[in-house]
């Protein structure tokens, strides 16, 4: 059983459907620790419901990111830790955990990369005014959203949506595409295998 760390700040919604996915065998691993920077987070919440071990702290708490990084990684590697998924982390990863997980961190963002990376993409895309929105699975480096990208899918904006529904719409195709590129990942076939992960690095 491959060994997943969900990495999350806010609600826990993308961390509710990949649970959901491995309970119905649609991924073959188990999320075995929780990382968060918020400790008051909903996230956090559903994590201890579900008795999944969890890694909460203040980065003020710490001496720079990269002394934080060193907890986290020491955390990983107790349990094994395969693949790191981000789900609202709110935080850029540093080279201290991207080193050792290069081409094992994943990341779902609202938006077709490379357009409106960063903070409040739905909302970046609506100042544009553009027609077509989506979302992103990418792997993780060391800038803002700008790692190799392995799926997107469209999100059309109507002229009636609003900033709310087209939101919402947003995190129900998230709550599918994200699952499965993470059920893929961990199958490691195909385009998913360790080396296609590896090239797209280089």
């Amino acid at each position: 059983m491959t060994n997943i760390a969900v990495f999350a700040s806010g609600t826990g919604t993308n961390l509710d459907a990949l649970l959901g996915a491995i309970d119905r065998g649609e991924v073959e691993g188990e999320v075995s620790l929780l990382v968060s920077d918020k400790p008051s987070s909903k996230a956090v919440e559903k994590a201890k419901t579900r008795g999944i071990e969890v890694l909460s702290f203040q980065p003020s708490d710490f001496n720079g990111k990269a002394a934080y990084e060193q907890v986290i990684l020491g955390a990983c590697r107790e349990h094994d830790i395969e693949w790191i998924v981000l789900a609202g982390f709110m935080r850029l990863i540093g080279t201290t955990l991207l080193t050792p997980f290069e081409g094992r961190i994943l990341n779902v963002h609202p938006s077709l990369l490379p357009a409106f990376p960063g903070k409040d993409a739905v909302g970046q895309a609506f100042d544009e005014g553009v027609e077509v929105t989506g979302v992103t699975v990418h792997l993780v480096d060391e800038g803002m959203d700008t790692g190799p990208i392995l799926e997107q899918q469209e999100v059309r904006i109507e002229a009636e949506d609003t900033k709310e529904t087209v939101q919402q719409r947003i995190q129900k195709v998230e709550h599918v595409l994200y699952p499965k590129v993470v059920g893929e990942l961990v199958k490691g076939e195909g385009k998913y295998d360790k080396a296609s992960i590896t090239e797209r690095f280089r």
